[in-house]
């Protein structure tokens, strides 16, 4: 058995570990054999020392272990993570579609890598380490990415108040091999975009949402679609390939904006024709007289915690209420949250209120989530950050 310092859990505490989720609070610990610092690997016992997993430490995150492998025997070394990581590249290379270049690759929890998010554009990766753990074998990580995948470069993002939760400061800037300073070209499901993996949101992409712009889009032949929050278009680009006979972009972001209509151009569709707004959402909702077949809502996270949720619901009913007003009789709205904080059964509630207020009645056609290149843990809700709903309106 590997020698590890241990944590013992109070009776009866190992229930959700057994469970399969990957984490344990602090109010779960009896006692601490060792010394163990924050990021250090223990094993985690039952309260008459039956060992449960190993996995990452940290007295100064209210999240005190999180799970890496119910293999007690075996241990976390150099080939751990290069196994892990060959594991994760193979799952992509059976779920993620041979013209799509961009992906996540690590998934954190999801890939039995907590703390670990690996996004692929073209030829570099994007690293983001978010926890005490990972942060102490960073070096081993970036070790094995490069013997696993090959890459041309690698940049690391890693910050956000993740980070600061686990006692890490912010840490950006290439760490491995060629640098780049341009936009790196990708392509999804066989249309073309570029990523801004330096300055872009997330790691450059909204790499989540592929398979969604993808079902959305067929949905569009000759509708008149509203692409709320548009980013850089990415949404609007499926919608005019899937036929819809107009689209309209609106996001606050000037370079944003500049940004998806390069984005149409690319593939081969007229900003004219599909025109991009600068425009707050919440203003142009209430403003616009114009009605829409179908609305796409995908907003920024609006609750970053638990503490936000109330502030956050506000905003989220009050948007998906101005969408219904502006939906044509039969329309129908796509709309997401991806606030960790606003579970799937409150989201659903906001939006069925939404609804009501607006005078609409609504049938659920569908439930969407994360492309499945962002697996998560069956037993870790809270990795299931995204979530979405494709709702018609009766006419």
């Amino acid at each position: 058995m590997t020698d590890y310092p241990q944590l013992v859990l109070k009776g009866g505490r190992e229930r959700s570990l057994v469970g399969g989720h990957p984490w344990l609070f602090s109010g779960a610990v009896a006692k601490i054999k060792g010394r163990p610092g924050p990021g250090e690997i223990v094993m985690v016992t039952t309260a008459e020392g039956q060992p449960l997993a190993l996995g990452f430490y940290n007295p100064q995150s209210d999240i005190s272990f999180r799970m890496l492998t119910r293999d007690v025997a075996s241990p976390v070394d150099r080939e751990f993570w290069h196994r892990r990581l060959r594991n994760a590249g193979a799952l992509r290379n059976r779920i993620v579609a041979a013209e799509t270049t961009a992906c996540r690759l690590v998934n954190a929890e999801g890939d039995g890598m907590p703390g670990l998010v690996v996004d692929r554009y073209g030829d570099y990766l994007v690293m983001v380490i978010s926890t005490a753990g990972m942060e102490e074998r960073r070096e081993a990580v970036i070790e094995a990415l490069v013997g696993e995948y090959r890459p041309l470069g690698i940049l690391e993002r890693s910050d956000g108040p993740a980070r600061r939760l686990e006692g890490l400061g912010d840490r950006t800037g290439w760490v491995w091999g060629e640098e780049t300073r341009e936009g790196i070209a990708i392509r999804e499901n066989g249309l073309a975009f570029e990523a801004d993996i330096l300055a872009g949101q997330k790691t450059g992409f909204f790499l989540d949402q592929r398979d969604n712009r993808s079902r959305i889009g067929a949905l569009c032949n000759e509708l008149s679609v509203l692409n709320c929050f548009s980013y850089t278009g990415a949404f609007s680009v499926y919608a005019a390939r899937g036929g819809a006979k107009r689209v309209v972009s609106v996001d606050a972001s000037e370079p944003a904006n500049v940004a998806a209509r390069g984005h149409l151009e690319k593939n081969g569709f007229s900003p004219e024709a599909h025109p991009v707004l600068r425009d707050d959402v919440f203003q142009y909702l209430r403003k616009t007289e114009a009605s829409y077949d179908l609305i796409i809502l995908d907003p920024p996270a609006f609750a970053k915690n638990r503490r936000e949720v109330q502030h956050a619901a506000r905003g989220y009913k009050d948007i998906n209420l101005q969408a219904f007003r502006r939906l044509s009789p039969g329309g129908l709205l796509a709309t997401f949250s991806c606030s960790n904080a606003i579970d799937e059964a409150l989201f659903e509630k906001i939006v069925l209120g939404a609804a009501r207020d607006a005078g609409k009645t609504i049938r659920l056609l569908k439930k969407f989530a994360a492309a499945p290149d962002h697996p998560t843990n069956l037993a870790h809700s809270e990795g299931r950050y995204l979530k979405g709903l494709l709702v018609n309106a009766l006419p």
